[in-house]
């Protein structure tokens, strides 16, 4: 079949809206007619080359090439087909892409993480998870797809492993949010921060993930949550959304939790700046208190491998610091409990959406994430 897509060509250029073929599901795999994607900042980590493929060594082999590449990896939609053996899903039931396949049966599955699915490592990898082939083309070329799922694209084919059967009552565009960034965001202060009630949290950038540890800091309990955005319309959303102080910087910060908390520090501190780097982490551990914990939700450069960390009072005061993806959540149990919990209206989910863009205005909505101007902005294809 012919469907549109936004295609990326290659580090820093546009997206690019292309007619691409697609090819009918096989094994294990669905046709999904998408309502809904989000723009999730980890698309714009791919063009800007934080993500994706670290440049190889000189003596390397040749790797597979990254682009062009159909982006995407949030969002809700529709089933219309399905291939042989799909057991999980059925034309007309309503989903949520999983950016993280879950087989159910790696070690990382069976032990309760599902977040770390062996199937993920594929995910800037070639080809279908079923059997490494390409669905998606243009011009006799063979098109790549983030995180086996281009939810940038009318239609898509995905193995069943990547979508979440969905309550058909709930908007696909908030089906979309919970698909990646709210459960990230929601999951680093809930499951890796491990916030208590009465805890005094820190959450370094309010964006579409950052404005979730908010809520979910505040749903267990937090007494006092500060959250940091240099962005003055993110600190007052931040209020909306639970935060019960807000500063522009780490540096700001610090003498409101000083006083907060008499000078104990922050329970808890979880970084999602737009781009993380090493330098931050000295900041954010002066924040953490002692036992505490300061957790890096971020994406950071492949190459950033230096960190400034204060090795000594990391011992000695017990500070953890904890990596987190997907915010250490399970896809099939915490994307529909979400979805409960914010039909309970227990969880602002219709207040994260910004603004709503057509397909052909991805790179301007885009650029109104990075300009600040949007908690969330999301592609609507109806």
């Amino acid at each position: 079949m012919k469907t549109h897509a936004a295609v990326l060509w290659g580090r820093g250029e546009d997206w690019r809206i292309e007619e691409i073929d697609l090819d009918p599901p096989k094994s294990h795999e669905v046709l999904v007619k998408w309502a809904a994607a989000g723009l999730c900042h980890s698309d714009e980590h791919l063009r800007a080359s934080d993500m994706g493929s670290a440049p190889p060594a000189e003596d390397a082999p040749p790797r597979p090439a990254l682009f062009p590449m159909v982006g995407g990896h949030e969002g809700g939609g529709v089933v219309l087909e399905v291939g042989p053996d799909v057991d999980s899903v059925q034309p007309g039931d309503h989903v949520a892409a999983s950016f993280f396949p879950i087989c159910g049966r790696c070690k990382m599955c069976i032990t309760g993480h599902s977040n770390l699915c062996d199937l993920g490592a594929a995910t800037f990898a070639p080809g279908q998870i079923s059997d490494g082939t390409a669905r998606y083309h243009l011009g006799g070329q063979d098109l790549n797809v983030m995180a086996k799922l281009g939810t940038f694209a009318e239609h898509s084919v995905a193995h069943e492993a990547s979508l979440v059967p969905v309550d058909p009552d709930v908007p696909l565009g908030v089906v979309a949010l919970v698909s990646c960034g709210v459960t990230t965001g929601w999951g680093s202060a809930v499951y890796r921060a491990e916030v208590k009630p009465g805890d005094t949290v820190v959450v370094v950038g309010v964006g579409g993930v950052g404005i979730n540890a908010v809520q979910g800091a505040k749903m267990v309990g937090a007494r006092n949550i500060v959250a940091v955005d240099p962005v003055e319309f993110k600190q007052k959303a931040a209020l909306d959304f639970g935060a019960t102080h807000t500063a522009a910087s780490m540096e700001e910060a610090l003498p409101i939790v000083t006083e907060l908390t008499r000078g104990q520090m922050a329970d808890a501190v979880i970084l999602v700046p737009s781009v993380m780097y090493g330098h931050l982490m000295s900041d954010a551990l002066t924040l953490t208190g002692k036992g505490g914990t300061c957790v890096v939700t971020g994406v950071a450069p492949q190459q950033q491998t230096e960190s400034s960390v204060n090795l000594f009072e990391l011992a000695m005061y017990q500070k953890e610091i904890k990596g987190v993806v997907f915010g250490d959540a399970n896809p099939r149990f915490d994307i529909p409990n979400l979805l409960a919990l914010y039909k309970n209206g227990q969880l602002k989910l219709d207040e994260l959406i910004t603004r709503t863009y057509r397909l052909d205005q991805i790179n301007q909505g885009y650029q109104d994430m990075l300009d600040g101007v949007n908690l969330r902005g999301v592609i609507a294809f109806d």
